[in-house]
């Protein structure tokens, strides 16, 4: 999510203006030398980066991967005056946990995050199927150690010590279906594994991805603070699909170079609920209102143009598995010390009158560090009718979620 300056609201009570800074975090992670020779520019999707030269010792299909999948990963360095050249020692050190490894997403999922740098372990949990998922995974040639875990009986052991937790578990949608359809089945999923996360992992940060994520992020809020260990800086709701969809139809459309496009996308994470932008792109660019309209429109239902492309056959799985990946890699470059990670996510939120909102965030060590809120000032006439239009809706749905989780708690 790249920008020279955002202005930003810091979690508590007051406001304040960040510059995002320019020099690189004290990192662990990343094994990695930026110098003169062999210099790189290039771009994988999790990270892009220039000026990078990479001394991985192995790779997945050959040297020129190798290099372009660790530069893809290394935070922006550009120090005015200052020799560039740093030697950043290889250490993976984070425990992620997915849950929900055997599905559509989940087995892509795990995939992406083994070639994650900073994994040292990487748990992979199901109710069946997940010991081939992991035997395979575990072949990679990367870091990270995978384990898997099996049924109820083994979730706390798959959640012991873990630092984030990616929930993709669920029933995917078909034809026909909408993300209120999936309610009663997902529901009660995140309802039970946020509350093992609750015991066995309270302070990790906590990925939700299983829809409709409008109502199980408020159900995953309502379980931990039940729990007595809710921290709304640390509850996400993925909706970085409809920023990866929404800069990818942008690029196409206006003919730019995808590296550079970036679109926030507010709201929620369906349907109407989901508003990109386009008046806030970077590189500025001109839209006609019919190209807004229609750009809003596809962006709102690319999750329905895939369910129909693939006649039943599933949903969105692969595109949703690497924009859970992106955000994967983001929150762990956030707990390495990285200070210069930003992405649009739906949190627990004061920027609207709605008690949880999608916009972009600073993410740190801590989770949500504070909200860029220049991203909702000065929107277009028809983004400001669109943010009206989508509130009672995504009102709806949170209050469904929490109205589901207190029910439960009642009846228990």
């Amino acid at each position: 999510m790249a920008s020279a300056s955002a202005a930003t609201l810091t979690i508590g009570t007051t406001t304040s203006l960040s510059q995002r800074g320019s020099s690189l975090p004290q990192s662990k992670s990343f094994g990695l030398r930026f110098g003169s020779q062999n210099t790189l520019k290039n771009f994988c999707g999790l990270k892009a980066a220039s000026g990078v030269s990479c001394e991985a010792g192995s790779s997945f299909s050959g040297k020129e991967t190798s290099s372009s999948l660790w530069a893809s990963f290394v935070p922006k360095a550009q120090r005015a005056n200052q020799n560039l050249q740093y030697q950043l020692q290889p250490q993976a050190s984070y425990k992620v946990a997915v849950l929900g490894a055997a599905g559509g997403i989940g087995q892509p999922l795990a995939l992406l995050i083994k070639m994650s740098p900073l994994v040292s372990d990487l748990h992979l949990y199901d109710i069946a199927n997940v010991k081939g998922v992991a035997a395979d995974i575990s072949h990679c040639n990367t870091p990270s150690q995978v384990r898997d875990f099996t049924g109820p009986s083994e979730l706390a052991s798959a959640l012991n010590g873990v630092d984030v937790v990616v929930i993709p578990a669920g029933v995917p949608r078909k034809p026909g279906m909408t993300r209120d359809d999936l309610f009663n089945i997902n529901a009660g999923i995140v309802r039970d594994l946020v509350s093992a996360v609750a015991d066995n992992c309270p302070d990790a940060f906590i990925h939700i991805i299983s829809n409709p994520v409008n109502s199980t992020v408020p159900i995953a809020a309502e379980v931990l603070k039940q729990k007595g260990v809710y921290d709304p800086k640390k509850l996400f709701g993925v909706t970085t699909l409809d920023v990866v969809r929404a800069n990818t139809f942008v690029a196409q459309k206006k003919n730019l170079k995808l590296i550079d496009v970036d679109v926030p996308v507010i709201g929620g994470h369906a349907g109407i609920t989901i508003l990109p932008l386009l008046s806030k792109t970077k590189p500025s660019v001109s839209f006609s209102d019919e190209e807004i309209d229609q750009l809003t429109v596809r962006i709102q239902n690319a999750g329905t143009e895939v369910v129909e492309a693939k006649a039943g056959a599933g949903s969105a799985t692969l595109s949703m598995a690497y924009a859970a990946a992106r955000f994967v890699e983001s929150s762990l470059r956030a707990l390495d010390g990285d200070g210069d990670v930003y992405e649009c996510c739906y949190v627990q939120s004061e920027l609207s009158d709605l008690p949880f909102f999608a916009s972009r965030v600073k993410l740190g060590r801590k989770g949500v560090e504070a909200f860029v809120t220049s991203d909702l000032q000065g929107l277009s006439e028809y983004e400001q009718k669109a943010l009206e239009a989508l509130k009672p809706e995504l009102k709806g749905s949170i209050e469904k979620g929490i109205g589901f989780a207190s029910k439960q708690a009642v009846t228990a």
